[in-house]
């Protein structure tokens, strides 16, 4: 009991002898730190005696398809950040290869007694992958919010940086510095996003009198090795300047050019897609779209509080401006 209340105590930052009175439901005790010993203890697990089970404290699952991709520990600070400000509490669910895995995330989650879940990526955005238990969640009206992709008929709202305007920014960037024959990395077939940014593409591309066939179109999984492997083959066939779908796959387009002994930018141009962190610390420094994580962040955070306050809630997604970031992994074109 005594290692179990040091636990409670130090998630909750406040000392023993306070979880023991909210425990035993003794006086002198604000209502707010009430609330954090109650939070620290249905977040460590351990049931809460008895006459204190009537109410649950408001946990909110955070669900990521990773870590390994800085963007999305950035997307978890800011929502975290901004549902620790409604007092939510968020309960962050990173999927793993071969670990748990989303659907069973989701009946962890619904035995705590989630109050909504927000999903800053997963198999929401896979056109082809099992989506029974969003369904699951839709049918027990628990408020969700995805971010960068929806699900055909679901009603959940979204909010997504707009996939046509970034890879537009982009390719005129780098058709502007001479390029005319450009390559396309995005994520797999299934992948939702990557299938907005084809579609866009090939539609700045036609309107600016070029081409974008089949042969400059490379997928991989989002890894930068997945990337070295796709650059690789778009180097095969002659291209000068990449538009990749997230940051690690143009690091990856970058090294594939690297181990050829092409220079960046003076041989391949590379823009990236995310701006997550230390993209100004490569070499060189990573031309990318920004995403406005900050403002998508709170903005997913609004739609689920309104969610939870019965309010009506913006159906379907909420676009979001992107920025291009000019650095050192875009330049004229040299060659002819």
């Amino acid at each position: 009991m005594t290692r179990r209340l040091a636990q409670v105590a130090r998630k909750a930052g406040v000392s023993e002898a306070t979880v023991s009175r909210v425990l035993n439901e003794r006086p002198g005790v604000s209502e707010a730190t009430r609330q954090s010993v109650l939070t620290a203890l249905d977040v460590l697990g351990y049931e809460r005696p008895t006459q204190l089970r009537g109410e649950r404290a408001r946990l909110v699952g955070l669900v990521l398809p990773e870590l390994q991709n800085p963007i999305f520990p950035a997307f978890a600070e800011v929502i975290g950040g901004a549902l620790a400000q409604q007092g939510l509490t968020p309960v962050l669910c990173t999927q793993t290869k071969n670990g748990v895995s989303e659907a069973d995330y989701m009946e962890l989650l619904l035995q705590q007694q989630v109050s909504g879940v927000v999903f800053a990526g997963g198999h929401f955005a896979q056109a082809d992958a099992d989506h029974g238990h969003y369904r699951r969640l839709a049918e027990r009206k628990i408020p969700v919010v995805f971010i960068n992709a929806s699900i055909t008929g679901l009603d959940f709202p979204c909010v997504s940086c707009d996939d046509a305007v970034a890879v537009e920014q982009a390719w005129r960037h780098l058709a502007s510095l001479g390029h005319d024959r450009i390559g396309l990395l995005l994520g797999p077939l299934d992948h939702m996003p990557s299938r907005r940014k084809l579609r866009a593409a090939r539609g700045v591309a036609r309107a600016m009198g070029m081409t974008l066939d089949d042969a400059l179109v490379e997928r991989s999984l989002f890894s930068l090795e997945g990337g070295q492997a796709a650059a690789a083959r778009l180097l095969d066939r002659g291209v000068t300047g990449i538009v990749c779908a997230s940051d690690p796959l143009a690091l990856g387009a970058i090294r594939a050019a690297r181990r050829r002994g092409l220079s960046v930018p003076e041989d391949l141009s590379v823009v990236g897609y995310d701006d997550s962190a230390f993209m100004t610390c490569t070499e060189p420094p990573l031309s990318t779209v920004r995403q406005p994580i900050e403002a998508m962040g709170r903005a997913a955070v609004e739609l689920l509080m309104a969610q939870l306050q019965g309010s009506r809630t913006h159906l379907g997604e909420l676009l979001f401006e992107p920025e291009l970031v000019v650095r050192g992994s875009t330049g004229q074109l040299t060659t002819p």
